[in-house]
């Protein structure tokens, strides 16, 4: 049975990849709604990974610090790097490697298509040279949702391991 606070994080992360998905956009407010959520979770010891206040707190700070070089060289959005901050706070510092690791590989796979996509003998329709805004949103990785879902793996992980 899934416990409340797995389902608050499954039900913020699903919220996550929706938004992202759809428009290549995360409210800071959904983000802020997570972040915060976790770090009441593990100030009341019912975190969905057992971690502490302290590790949830180091974790919004690893997670904030680890893509904010990304962000910087215009890598990634900033939403991306608060995103990875409150997985931090939800998964601790220990899990955000393997998280971002799940993620990247994902998103790997997801440009690989999208590169297939321009040659000639894949395109489903011409792009035109001047891609509009929300054509060039369609053809961005979602790198946000795939956080999400690598979080709701990492959970289902941790599960399986941590039958309760």
């Amino acid at each position: 049975m899934l416990s409340f606070e797995n389902a608050i994080l499954v039900a913020w992360a699903l919220a996550v990849a929706l938004s992202d998905c759809r428009r290549r956009s995360i409210p800071n407010s959904l983000v802020l709604a997570g972040g915060l959520s976790a770090l009441a979770f593990a100030a009341w010891r019912a975190s969905p990974f057992d971690i502490t206040l302290e590790s949830a707190l180091l974790g919004t700070a690893a997670g904030f610090a680890a893509l904010l070089p990304f962000y910087l060289l215009n890598m990634m959005g900033a939403a991306d790097i608060k995103l990875f901050a409150a997985v931090g706070a939800w998964c601790g510092p220990h899990a955000l490697l393997g998280i971002w690791m799940a993620a990247s590989l994902a998103a790997f796979v997801h440009a690989l298509i999208l590169l297939a996509r321009r040659i000639p003998i894949f395109q489903i329709r011409d792009f035109p040279a001047d891609t509009s805004a929300a054509e060039y949103r369609r053809s961005s990785t979602p790198f946000g949702a795939l956080l999400a879902c690598a979080v709701i793996a990492h959970l289902a992980l941790h599960a399986l391991e941590n039958p309760s």
